[in-house]
C-alpha cells in the first residue's frame, strides 16, 4: 500500500497506543461524564482531527521545529498549559455560576469539538510522537513518503477516534445515570475542570528530549 512497510505490525502497534489512557483520553471521559455521550463524540472527532494536522506536520517536516528548538517546544507546550487551565477553570466557574436548583447550561457542541482540537494541537508531545511513530513504517527515500505519512495518520487517527468513541460511550452512560440532577452534575462539571486542570500542570511539567 504505497510502500507502507510492516503495515500489519502498525496496525497492531495503533491499537495497543491507542487503547493506552492518556491525556486525550481522559480529557474525553471528563468532556462525557460532565455533559454526556454527544459532547464526548464531539470532543474524540476534536481530538481525531487535531491527530491528522499532527500527522501532516509531520509528513511535511514540520513537526520537526519542535525537535530541534527548545523555544518552538517552549512555546506550544505553554500555550497548551495555559489553554488547558484556562479550560478548566471556565468549567469550574460555569458549575457554580447558577444557583444550586438550576440545570447547567451544556457547552455548544461546536465548542466542544473546538475545545478537542485545540487540547490535542496544543501538547507538543504529541507532535514528536507522530514525528517518532510514523516514519517506522514509511520510506523516506520513496517518492510517495508523503502520502505514506498521510495515510499511516489518517489510520492512527480513525483507529483512536474508534476507540475515543467507545470511551465516551461508556463515561457517558455512567454520567447519565449518575448525574440527572443538577447538584450532581455540577459535581462531576467541577470535577472535570479539576481533571483539565491537573493536566495542564502535568504538561507544564514535561521536558523537550533530544
Amino acid at each position: 500500500m504505497l510502500g507502507i512497510e510492516h503495515f500489519g505490525l502498525f496496525l497492531v502497534a495503533t491499537l495497543a497506543l491507542n487503547l493506552t489512557p492518556g491525556p486525550d483520553m481522559l480529557y474525553i471521559a471528563s468532556r462525557a461524564s460532565a455533559q454526556g455521550t454527544s459532547a464526548g463524540l464531539v470532543s474524540g472527532l476534536g481530538i481525531g482531527v487535531g491527530c491528522l494536522v499532527h500527522a501532516l506536520a509531520a509528513a511535511f517536516g514540520l513537526s520537526a521545529l519542535l525537535l530541534m528548538s527548545a523555544l518552538a517546544f517552549s512555546l506550544v507546550k505553554w500555550a497548551g498549559v495555559l489553554y488547558l487551565i484556562w479550560l478548566g477553570v471556565q468549567l469550574v466557574r460555569a458549575a457554580w455560576r447558577e444557583s444550586p436548583g438550576q440545570a447547567l447550561a451544556p457547552a455548544s457542541l461546536s465548542r466542544v469539538f473546538c475545545q478537542g482540537v485545540l487540547v490535542n494541537l496544543f501538547n507538543p508531545k504529541v507532535a514528536l510522537f507522530f514525528l517518532a511513530f510514523l516514519p517506522q513504517f514509511a520510506r523516506p527515500d520513496s517518492p510517495n513518503f508523503v502520502w505514506q505519512m498521510l495515510l499511516l495518520g489518517l489510520f492512527f487517527s480513525l483507529c483512536g477516534t474508534l476507540v475515543n468513541a467507545g470511551v465516551a460511550l461508556l463515561c457517558g452512560h455512567f454520567g447519565s445515570r449518575l448525574g440527572n440532577r443538577p447538584a450532581w452534575r455540577r459535581w462531576q462539571q467541577s470535577g472535570a475542570g479539576v481533571l483539565i486542570m491537573a493536566m495542564g500542570i502535568g504538561l507544564a511539567l514535561t521536558e523537550r528530549r533530544g
